[in-house]
Parts: C-alpha cells; sequence; structure tokens
C-alpha cells in the first residue's frame, strides 16, 4: 500500500518540526512568523484537542493506538478504493501516529502554531492536528459531493410518444425515411 508512505512523510515532518520547536523554545514562549497572524508558539497539551481533558494522558494514548489500528485496518480493506479515499485516511494515520509518539514518549502532545487576530486566537496546534483535520474534511466532502453507484439514478422514465397534430414547424423537423 504505496499510500502508506503519505502517512509517514507526515508522521517525520510533524516529528522533525516539534524537535525543533523543543530545542529552540522556551515552554511558552512566543514569536511572530506573518505579523501577529501567524505566531509560533510552545506549549505541550496534555489533552486532546483543543486541550480538552476528560481522562488521564494513557487513556488517550491507549484512545490513539486503537484509532490508528482501526484506521490501518479500514485502509487495507480500501486498498482498491478511491485514491482521494485512501490519502484522506493516510493524512488522518499519519496526524494520529504523529501525536502518539508525544502522548507515548513525554504524556504530552507539542502544540506550536498559533493563528489569530490579536486576542481573538484559535487553539494552538501541530502538524499532526493540521493532517487529521486536512483528511477528515476530505473525507466529509467526498461523502457529501460524491454519490455512490448505487444511489445515482439511471433510470429512464417511460416516455408517450405523443402525436402532434401537423404544422409547418413539424414538416421542418421531420427527417425523411
Amino acid at each position: 500500500m504505496k499510500i502508506l508512505w503519505a502517512s509517514l512523510v507526515i508522521v517525520i515532518l510533524d516529528q522533525l518540526t516539534k524537535s525543533m520547536v523543543k530545542s529552540r523554545f522556551y515552554l511558552h514562549e512566543s514569536i511572530e512568523v506573518i505579523g501577529d497572524f501567524l505566531r509560533f508558539t510552545y506549549i505541550e497539551n496534555p489533552g486532546m484537542a483543543f486541550g480538552i481533558r476528560i481522562a488521564g494522558p494513557w487513556f488517550f494514548t491507549l484512545f490513539s493506538a486503537i484509532a490508528s489500528v482501526v484506521i490501518l485496518v479500514y485502509m487495507y480493506k480500501m486498498r482498491h478504493a478511491a485514491f482521494l479515499s485512501r490519502l484522506a485516511l493516510a493524512f488522518i494515520l499519519g496526524g494520529a501516529i504523529g501525536n502518539l509518539i508525544d502522548r507515548s514518549l513525554y504524556g504530552r502532545v507539542v502544540d506550536f502554531i498559533d493563528v489569530g487576530i490579536g486576542t481573538t486566537r484559535w487553539p494552538v496546534f501541530n502538524l499532526a492536528d493540521s493532517a487529521v483535520t486536512i483528511g477528515m474534511i476530505l473525507l466529509i466532502s467526498m461523502i457529501i459531493f460524491e454519490k455512490d453507484e448505487e444511489q445515482r439514478d439511471d433510470s429512464k422514465l417511460p416516455v408517450k410518444n405523443k402525436e402532434l397534430p401537423e404544422s409547418e414547424e413539424r414538416d421542418i423537423w421531420q427527417m425523411p425515411e
């Protein structure tokens, strides 16, 4: 399954960027990249997406591991499906594994991409989160905009051959026999 290379690239880029941030930033340090709109702000997230904490860190580690295995099995079953479907799953898998590595090694996830205007900011995230989001958007878009072969209506409605009265217009459009 060649599509797994996309997952591997995401994991490598995610881990490289997190490593660079951890080695060059102090915790909670922030630098502007594109003015105030895009900043790199180093935080460590012990919860799940957006800092939500429902259970301990081992819950998220176990959940991420199970989700990764389920996605991998599903990708195998879909190995002959449309490329975009497999790519979406590869992005989700790569992001899940990238964050799973952090949870397994550190008990928390390194986040650093900080987007917003002034005090109105999106929760800080990382490349793995971006990959999961892109994969989900692709999957949802495909569900909304693509029709299954079974859903397509190729039926033909019977059309009655209605005899039209003789007229000059009808004579023009008639084909010679």
